[in-house]
């Protein structure tokens, strides 16, 4: 049986946990695939509380813990209108950041997540569901494929001095 998860708004008070589970996931998902000094400079700019709280504050971003059992188990970010990085338009809302902790990985709570953000661009009105997912990421790249969602183009994305490609994912919602 998949367990429930609680999604929860992240809030100013959540910071330093927002940025110790957002260094622990990505470290967790990318570091054996990626150069040492590259992630570790991605991570101190993308990370810090400053960095978090700002975009925290940025109208149209929302972040949310994915809660199992009273502990975070994951996190999600969207964005709608301005707060998006590439469409940036009325009718879409991203899916900028959705990470599960390694210890709660294979329970399905990244599927979970993502019907979370499905009920959210329902509520949005939104025409569109979109994300970027880094090309050497075929397990998520699986899942969002299975749900429905397409490829759509393509942008660079930095790890420190790497340049990277992230495919871009849409789908209707």
């Amino acid at each position: 049986m998949t367990p429930a998860i609680n999604m929860v708004k992240v809030t100013e008070a959540d910071i330093a946990m927002l940025s110790t589970i957002s260094r622990e996931t990505f470290f967790a998902a990318f570091y054996y695939l990626n150069n040492a000094d590259d992630m570790e400079a991605y991570a101190a700019s993308s990370f810090s509380h400053q960095k978090l709280s700002a975009e925290l504050r940025a109208p149209g971003a929302e972040f949310y813990f994915a809660m199992l059992d009273g502990e975070v188990a994951g996190f999600i970010k969207i964005n709608t209108g301005e707060a998006q990085n590439e469409y940036k338009q009325d009718n879409s809302l991203e899916i900028e950041r959705l990470y599960v902790l390694a210890k709660h990985q294979n329970k399905k709570l990244g599927r979970q997540m993502l019907n979370f953000a499905f009920d959210k661009a329902a509520d949005k009105k939104v025409d569109f569901i979109w994300l970027g997912v880094w090309e050497h990421n075929l397990r998520a790249i699986k899942l969002y494929e299975s749900l429905g969602f397409t490829h759509c183009g393509s942008h660079d994305f930095m790890l420190g001095t790497d340049r990277q490609t992230d495919l871009l994912l849409k789908r209707a919602i």
